[in-house]
């Protein structure tokens, strides 16, 4: 359980380390798109796919998440992530209104489709 709460500290300051990333200069550009999106994502109040859907639900907590901040920090000079890193320790967590705003926009681009597919499949029988 240790080990765990260790791991939900380290991935959380890593979050919030690469939301420090996506404003940093030092940072080349694609690094801070990604970065940006990975932590505007996991700092949103609410999840593309929401947690109570079995199995899926976990899936971007458990998976899509961790690959997006590893393959941030890959991006990232190790000695710039580095001070990041000891600049995220122990800072608040914030909120991103961009994440909530792109997984709005996604929710509604997928209920657009869903209704255009049903409309197609049922409109003409």
């Amino acid at each position: 359980m240790a080990r765990l709460n260790e791991w939900a500290r380290a991935l959380k300051r890593d979050v919030l380390a690469l939301w420090f990333a996506a404003r940093d200069p030092r940072v080349p550009w694609y690094a801070k798109l990604l970065a940006g999106l990975v932590a505007a994502y996991a700092l949103s109040p609410i999840d593309l796919i929401p947690d109570f859907i079995p199995v899926l639900g976990l899936l971007d907590d458990l998976l899509i998440v961790p690959a997006g901040i590893w393959l941030s920090i890959r991006l990232i000079p190790p000695a710039v992530f580095a001070q990041l890193r000891a600049a995220a320790q122990d800072r608040p967590w914030p909120v991103s209104r961009l994440g909530l705003a792109l997984v709005l926009i996604a929710w509604l681009i997928i209920a657009r489709a869903v209704i255009r597919l049903l409309d197609a499949l049922y409109c003409c029988r």
